[in-house]
């Protein structure tokens, strides 16, 4: 059984021998999710590497909005992902993808909590910081994002160019 999925436009996803409408529209839907989860990911990106943008947009309900988005862009694609039974290398970078989009925001909400609540709420001590969670929000998920969506876009253009 053949399985896959091409994150380009115009690609499709074959099953078996067949190509059900079902299975087309779930990989239409997992390639709009895949896109918009890049496309989020370079405004978020821009916004705090740009100073015009920054001063324009950067504030609390920016952040807010942008990192519900994107999470929820994350469990999307992780749900429709194996819902549409994807598998394979591929599986694993779609995987990696919606798993550190989830893992941004959810790690830096983890961050600040540990911080307010532990640090200095009961510890009394707002000199001392909580190291993990603002490294795998900073460092690990962002490279784990950007490791996905490589190794998704590379399997598709392979898959066109021997296609063609």
């Amino acid at each position: 059984m053949t399985v896959l999925l091409i994150a380009l436009p115009g690609a499709r996803i074959v099953l078996g021998k067949q190509n059900r409408q079902g299975e087309e529209v779930n990989g239409k839907l997992i390639r709009s999710i895949f896109w918009a989860l890049v496309g989020v990911f370079v405004v978020i990106a821009g916004v705090f590497a740009v100073p015009a943008s920054r001063e324009l947009l950067m504030g609390f309900p920016f952040i807010i909005i942008s990192g519900i988005v994107f999470g929820l862009l994350g469990v999307a694609l992780i749900f429709f992902m194996v819902k549409q039974k994807v598998g394979g290398v591929l599986k694993k970078f779609l995987l990696l993808t919606g798993a550190s989009a989830v893992g941004i925001p959810v790690s830096i909400f983890l961050h600040n909590a540990i911080y307010g609540l532990i640090f200095v709420r009961m510890l009394d001590r707002p000199d001392f910081d909580e190291p993990f969670f603002f490294v795998m929000a900073i460092f690990v998920c962002p490279i784990g994002f950007l490791v996905g969506v490589v190794g998704s876009i590379i399997l598709a253009v392979k898959h066109r160019q021997r296609s063609a």
